[in-house]
């Protein structure tokens, strides 16, 4: 959805979860702003045929799944039959596009996986290198390694990766995610990463310098909290600074869902998914998302949802767990999005998804170089 509002229109959707497909299907106009269809593939994606797209695709876009690398699960990397990041690479391959931009988690970057994650750039940079029969992939890597230290042939796609906080980005959630973005060496392109659009130091002179992020919720300065103990001297120094760069403050769950009504009240019924769900209850290490600060990352979860993450923290210490309505906000997607499945599926759904306006920022600044090129391409051949 992201990738649409940056301005790209999809030919194809590959998914093989059969709720997440049902989404997609009940909200087909998120995903085309000019009414075009695009094919629905419902199926593992080590069989869809990437060949019927050769050359006439401008970026290819996904997320492998994560759990192989999540810091929560098993860190099975690429021994865990669910890395599909070799199916990404083979999508590359085949389809050849002009640019690709895949996410994973934060663990991907850790050092027990430095060596598959050099693996796996040096694969997406040199896609038409592929494994050879009876290679291994230490052999492999090697070989790709040799290459590309000679600077005798020109890699592929030029690769860039890169650690973002979708909090950066004007999300009301701190979610890091690794962001690998290639771009077509032969375009001659010059690409770099979004600069980001929101801080935490303007939330927290927004809070306890100027008090507009109070004023504009309407909280009485009786019922404002003092500063953290542990950040009197950061905000101190933030005061003496001003004022500071132009950027936003980052976003809260407060500024996310504040306009909603209470999930058990009657008004509730006016907005989709947004249904009470009992029994959240806080214990070490579930604490769930306060207020006044960006939400936890949502998670999808091995063994169901994990509540702590998906919980709301109320000031006085009490919890619940969010609605289905509140999560698809704090991940950007707008009221009208309807999400199909129980609670725990649709919150696995959302789990599992890229922040709509995270998505929508790293895939406009790719959509803005693409056209750039396009029109330079079109002026030298006139």
């Amino acid at each position: 959805m992201g990738i649409t509002r940056a301005g790209f229109v999809h030919d194809a959707v590959v998914e093989w979860d059969a709720d997440a497909c049902q989404t997609i299907r009940e909200n087909r106009g998120h995903y085309s702003d000019h009414g075009e269809s695009f094919d629905l593939f419902e199926g593992d994606a080590r069989t869809y045929n990437y060949d019927v797209h050769r050359g006439k695709i401008d970026v290819v876009s996904g997320g492998p799944p994560c759990q192989p690398f999540s810091m929560g699960g098993k860190h099975g990397g690429y021994m865990d039959e669910r890395d599909m990041f070799p199916v990404a690479i083979e999508s590359v391959r085949r389809v050849k596009p002009k640019a690709f931009i895949f996410e994973n988690v934060k663990g991907l970057l850790r050092e027990s996986f430095a060596s598959y994650f050099e693996y796996v750039t040096l694969q997406l940079a040199y896609p038409d290198l592929p494994i050879k029969k009876n290679e291994s992939q230490a052999e492999h890597l090697s070989r790709l390694e040799r290459i590309h230290s000679s600077s005798k042939r020109k890699p592929t796609y030029k690769i860039l990766f890169r650690l973002l906080n979708a909090a950066d980005y004007g999300v009301p959630q701190k979610r890091e995610r690794v962001f690998i973005v290639g771009i077509r060496s032969d375009l001659g392109i010059e690409w770099s990463f979004p600069d980001p659009t929101h801080s935490e130091d303007d939330l927290l002179i927004a809070k306890y310098v100027t008090g507009s992020y109070w004023d504009k919720h309407g909280i009485p300065k009786t019922h404002r909290p003092a500063p953290p103990q542990r950040l009197q001297s950061r905000i101190s120094k933030l005061a003496a600074r001003l004022p500071l760069e132009p950027l936003m403050p980052w976003q809260t769950v407060r500024d996310s869902i504040s306009d909603l009504p209470d999930p058990q009240s009657k008004q509730a019924t006016k907005f989709h998914n947004h249904v009470f769900n009992g029994g959240a209850r806080a214990y070490p290490g579930h604490t769930g998302s306060p207020l006044d600060e960006p939400a936890k990352t949502l998670k999808a979860g091995v063994h169901g949802v994990p509540g702590g993450e998906n919980m709301l923290a109320y000031p006085d210490g009490t919890v619940r767990y969010f609605t289905v309505r509140e999560a698809a906000r704090i991940q950007t997607f707008p009221d009208s999005y309807r999400f199909h499945g129980s609670w725990s599926e649709t919150m696995r759904q959302l789990g599992n998804a890229v922040p709509v306006r995270l998505a929508e920022a790293v895939s406009r600044s790719v959509a803005n170089v693409l056209e750039e090129a396009a029109a330079t391409a079109t002026t030298v051949q006139h």
